[in-house]
């Protein structure tokens, strides 16, 4: 018999900035390959109550963290793009070791999905870093193609992040 676990995917407001700050930081630690931020960027004279507001304050985004068991273990946003007003971009996603291997990244996809599609949306995107093999897999597996277009150049001066969407 397999285990039944309690799923709940919650839509943070800027209130709820101490678990997203909670959350951030944890992701930032446990796989600082896995994003362009740094650990550093959002500790010392950047970890401040204002700057995570603000951050949770992005016009027409969706913040969402699951919480498995009663414990915050992941997290995820949808905003719209910058360049492309038919498109929103799922950024900021993580899933927690303990977590992993739970469909909780597969939720946390369908709802950003489902939030842009009711958004009026026509393509969900994302940039994944290269070498990120296991979101890579997660993402096609949620039916994520590669795009032709060109991610940011990392810090290597030749790497791209490769740039991965849907139709919805």
């Amino acid at each position: 018999m397999s285990e039944q676990h309690e799923l709940e995917l919650r839509r943070l407001s800027s209130d709820d900035w101490p678990l997203w700050r909670e959350l951030r930081l944890a992701a930032l630690a446990e796989a600082p390959y896995a994003f362009g931020s740094t650990l550093a960027d959002w500790q010392g004279p950047g970890d401040h109550e204002e700057r995570w507001r603000s951050r949770l304050e992005i016009p027409g985004a969706l913040d969402l963290v699951a919480v498995l068991d009663g414990t915050p273990v992941a997290m995820a946003t949808g905003v719209p793009a910058d360049e492309d007003p038919s498109a929103a971009e799922l950024i900021s996603m993580w899933v927690g070791p303990a977590a992993r291997g739970r469909g909780v990244g597969d939720r946390l996809i369908a709802e950003i999905a489902r939030w842009a599609a009711d958004e009026g949306y026509r393509t969900l995107k994302l940039a994944v870093m290269p070498h990120n093999d296991a979101a890579i897999a997660l993402y096609r597996r949620n039916g994520f193609a590669d795009t032709d277009e060109l991610g940011d150049l990392l810090d290597d001066g030749t790497t791209r992040e490769l740039v991965l969407g849907q139709a919805l």
